[in-house]
């Protein structure tokens, strides 16, 4: 039995005689036995290399420390979360919300054995993704397509494919950073690429990509500017025009979509973003874009276009490192015929939570407020949501939220945080709020009781 209090550094537990401590023993049952022996060892050390400078430290601080340590450890798993941010494709939180019904319908093709890379009709070896192709050169118009794991990995390959140790003609207007700091330029110099910038940050014309054009140049990159927006005094130059200049000189047209989107966006969400069917429409060789934004699914990088150059990026040596794998193809499955069979408003979890009006999300509101007896410092109220996710960045939805005004929002943040299924809000005008946009129907209830309990009511 390890002494509680410490005078010498012989004093100190061992970790075995901790770990057999009660509350220590439990943590066990939540995290990898190796794992908390580290963070036991971690906090003897720790806690010597203080003894030094003060004297009071007890086996009982040790081990709270331990069990702190613990608990950071075990929020880091990934759990579920209640998104009141108010942005629905929430990069931080998962991007696209996928529904439990389609978790049904894959579960049966992706537990167990399935036929992935196998060829039911011949037993012969089959293709990775035929199915997924076969959806998305239909849905999209194009002559062929492909996927891989992630956007970004779409538009590394595609370059690396057409354009290594070539140049790729690009306007300063669109040397855009993604989420997590990558940058188009960087991942075009890795792919073996040469940046050859047009134009200037505001104003770019076509005469600006022809001057530029050399016997060394592989393709003309167009990237959507899906995470800002530029006004003022600016031009760009459309598509259409760039593969106008393209089959001039012969040279491949790519145009990186972001988020993608296979529906009109006009009338639901208040601003058009370009689709992918008008991106293969203009003339584009190549489109990329990603699974997990607009079009409602898991991470992927799909890739539509010519037959000729798709063909090539599926022969390059690095398509088999970037490939997804069955969980992504099977959810792309289901999607894909949910836009085809023109299901997705009914079928896609995205688009249902953005088609919700303002009213009946203020009805769900009052409710809780008035089921938690309206109390002081409560109120409901009209305010701003987003698509995000690097989509539709000047397109703000109407929204409603519950405020809280009459309490610090940074302490109230942090306690809806600390919840079991932590709740996720936001701050705006020093006041934290809990907006209904992104939250399921069926979440509701723990929302209003999660509220009773932080404010005690």
């Amino acid at each position: 039995m390890a002494k509680n209090k410490i005078t010498t550094l012989r004093d100190f537990p061992s970790v075995e005689e901790l770990l057999q401590q009660k509350k220590i023993s439990l943590l066990i049952e939540q995290l990898p036995r190796p794992i908390v022996a580290q963070i036991v060892k971690s906090v003897i050390a720790q806690s010597k290399s203080e003894f030094k400078e003060n004297k009071n430290i007890s086996t009982t601080t040790i081990v709270t420390k331990i069990i702190f340590e613990a608990s950071k450890i075990k929020r880091k798993e990934i759990k579920k979360v209640i998104n009141a941010t108010g942005i629905v494709v929430h990069t931080n939180l998962g991007r696209a919300p996928l529904s439990d019904e389609l978790f049904d319908e894959i579960r049966k093709t992706t537990v167990g054995f399935g036929n992935i890379e196998f060829d039911l009709h011949n037993g012969k070896r089959g293709k990775r993704g035929e199915a997924v192709e076969n959806y998305l050169t239909e849905l999209s118009q194009a002559e062929s397509s492909t996927v891989v794991n992630n956007c970004a990995a779409a538009l590394f390959l595609i370059l690396n494919t057409l354009a290594n140790r070539k140049q790729v003609i690009l306007s300063r207007s669109e040397l855009v950073q993604i989420g997590g700091g990558f940058r188009i330029p960087d991942i075009l110099k890795k792919s073996g690429a040469k940046l050859s910038e047009v134009g200037s940050t505001n104003i770019t014309t076509i005469k600006d990509y022809e001057n530029a054009i050399t016997d060394k140049t592989g393709l003309i990159l167009k990237v959507h500017q899906s995470n800002f927006v530029q006004k003022g005094f600016v031009e760009q130059v459309s598509l259409k025009e760039l593969v106008a200049l393209g089959k001039k000189y012969a040279i491949p047209v790519v145009n990186d979509l972001g988020s993608g989107v296979f529906v009109p966006t006009k009338k639901l969400l208040g601003y058009s973003e370009p689709t992918v069917q008008m991106s293969v429409r203009d003339g584009a060789d190549i489109t990329c874009f990603s699974g997990d934004k607009l079009l409602g699914g898991s991470q992927a990088g799909l890739i539509v276009g010519k037959n000729e150059l798709i063909s090539k990026i599926k022969k390059n040596q690095l398509f088999r490192t970037m490939r997804a794998d069955k969980i992504a193809f099977a959810i792309l499955e289901k999607l894909l015929k949910y836009y085809l069979d023109n299901t997705w408003d009914e079928k896609i979890k995205l688009w249902k939570m953005l088609s919700i009006s303002e009213s009946e999300l203020y009805k769900r509101a009052k409710k809780i407020q008035k089921n938690l007896g309206n109390p002081d410092g409560l109120s409901v109220e009209a305010t701003k949501g987003y698509v995000g996710g690097g989509a539709l960045p000047e397109s703000d939805i109407p929204s409603v939220a519950i405020i809280f005004s009459h309490a610090n929002a940074n302490q109230l943040m942090k306690k809806f945080r600390d919840l079991e299924y932590p709740i996720i809000g936001r701050i705006e005008s020093d006041r934290f709020l809990l907006d209904l946009k992104a939250i399921e129907d069926s979440d509701l209830a723990y929302l209003e009781q999660s509220i009773k309990e932080i404010l005690s009511i």
